[in-house]
């Protein structure tokens, strides 16, 4: 009888462990802080670029079809099969400024977000520097270091890995300023450069940009964010709380 109760009593726990595990997988997370603005921020100058809802001051580049929607408060892009990849970016143009944005990526995804663009040539990435987002572990090819996330895609390499796993938010800080650009991934630096230092033209002339003549020589443009980059089906990227502070 004793034998019956222990047994009894570990199977109400599991029962009840199990039930607990169920109520947290299923609960809706609170959201309602996200894409807004707090009072202290208002102060100091950030202005929303994503209001949660809409694609209001955002537009596909050079308004091409794209596979961008809002769910739930984020802004998404999934691998589209009929090739709807265009890239998005802000209606507005900017100059000196610090990004804050939150991301996140699937497993096997391939993104990254993209500035000083202009619509100059055939794609964004033609004039703008890249922050680069992939999944750094499981990306099926080969990656180079300077083609892991916090990038500058194909320049510099990041200083560290800072990236949380797929599926999970992380944040990401970009600073432009008169020609210095910082990145940063969840509270580490792992980037920092001089557009149109001697180094950086340099590393251009070595490298993959070599040949793109507008890339990086604009001081002023777009913000975009890269579609769902990968060629592997149900692979996406998704942003929120996208917010930005002139310099």
């Amino acid at each position: 009888m004793y034998f019956m109760r222990i047994n009894f009593l570990i199977i109400c726990i599991a029962l009840l462990a199990n039930m607990q595990a169920i109520a947290n997988h299923c609960t809706i997370k609170d959201t309602s802080g996200n894409n807004m603005l707090t009072q202290e921020e208002k102060q100091q100058g950030w202005k929303l670029l994503f209001d949660g809802k809409t694609l209001n001051a955002w537009r596909t580049y050079k308004n091409q079809p794209g596979s961008w929607k809002v769910n739930n408060g984020t802004l998404c892009s999934e691998r589209s099969a009929d090739n709807k990849h265009a890239d998005l970016i802000t209606d507005d143009q900017f100059e000196n400024f610090e990004l804050s944005i939150d991301w996140k990526i699937s497993p096997k995804g391939n993104s990254g977000i993209m500035y000083l663009v202009t619509e100059n040539y055939d794609n964004a990435f033609e004039s703008g520097p890249e922050y680069q987002l992939i999944d750094d572990d499981g990306f099926p090819e080969h990656i180079e270091e300077y083609q892991k996330t916090g990038a500058n895609y194909a320049m510099q390499a990041p200083a560290m890995k800072a990236a949380n796993a797929p599926g999970e938010w992380n944040h990401t800080r970009i600073v432009v300023n008169k020609g210095h650009v910082e990145h940063w991934l969840n509270g580490k630096k792992v980037v920092e450069y001089t557009l149109g230092s001697e180094e950086w033209k340099k590393e251009k002339a070595a490298g993959k940009w070599k040949d793109e003549a507008g890339y990086g020589a604009s001081k002023k443009g777009h913000i975009a964010l890269q579609s769902a980059h990968s060629d592997i089906d149900n692979t996406y990227i998704c942003f929120r709380n996208i917010k930005i502070k002139l310099l």
